[in-house]
C-alpha cells in the first residue's frame, strides 16, 4: 500500500474522468491503492441521492470496490485523529475529511485528493494531486 484515495479521486475514477486519474492508478501495482471506509460511506450517501443514473454508479462504485481494497478505520487512525484534532483547530474543515485524513496519515500512506487545500497542514500527512 502507497496512497489512500479520497472521496473526490473515486468519483473520478467512477466516472473515468479526467482521464489522467485512471491513467495513473493504471500505472501502479495491484494493491498500492486503498481507500478509506469513511470515504466508502461518502460514497453510499452520495448513491443515496440519485434517480436515474444510480444503478450506473452503484455498478461503478462495485467495480471500483472490485480492485481497491477498503480499509476499515481502526485504533491507530483513530489515536491520528485526536493528534491532528488538537494541531489543527479549525471548525470549518469537514469532519469526514478530517477522518481520511487520521486514517491515511495514521498507515503512513499519501493521500490522493484534488483537494489539497481541505488536508493543510494535517501533522504527518502527505498529499498528491492526480488531476493536475
Amino acid at each position: 500500500m502507497r496512497y489512500m484515495l479520497d472521496t473526490n479521486i473515486c468519483v473520478h475514477l467512477m466516472k473515468a474522468h479526467p482521464p489522467e486519474v485512471l491513467a495513473r492508478l493504471l500505472q501502479l501495482d495491484h494493491g498500492d491503492a486503498v481507500m478509506s471506509i469513511i470515504t466508502y460511506a461518502e460514497l453510499r450517501v452520495g448513491l443515496e441521492g440519485l434517480g436515474a443514473t444510480r444503478a450506473q454508479n452503484e455498478r461503478a462504485l462495485h467495480l471500483l470496490t472490485r480492485d481497491i481494497l477498503v480499509l476499515p478505520f481502526d485504533e491507530a487512525a483513530a489515536e491520528r485523529y485526536g493528534i491532528q484534532r488538537a494541531a489543527v483547530r479549525d471548525r470549518r474543515r469537514d469532519a469526514l475529511d478530517r477522518l481520511i485524513a487520521a486514517h491515511a496519515a495514521s498507515l503512513g500512506l499519501t493521500l490522493i485528493t484534488n483537494n489539497e487545500a481541505d488536508f493543510r497542514d494535517y501533522p504527518g500527512l502527505k498529499v498528491e494531486n492526480w488531476v493536475q
